[in-house]
């Protein structure tokens, strides 16, 4: 799943480490969803765009051949 954190980020001047603090999990994992190794479950996902004020499809762009 491809993913506009790390756009997200720089807009907001917010690092990996700092990011992963707010969400209360690791920075391997925001390296991990960042680069599509890792799919953030939907409580994440949900506490990553309202972090940003915006919606999931914002954050996350879902291709249905994922599927």
């Amino acid at each position: 799943m491809k993913t506009k954190l790390p756009a997200l980020r720089k807009m907001h001047k917010i690092t990996q480490a700092e990011l992963a603090a707010a969400m209360g999990v690791s920075r391997q994992t925001i390296i991990s969803i960042e680069s599509g190794k890792y799919t953030a479950s939907l409580p994440l996902a949900y506490k990553l765009s309202h972090f940003f004020g915006c919606t999931i499809e914002e954050v996350f762009n879902f291709d249905e051949e994922e599927l």
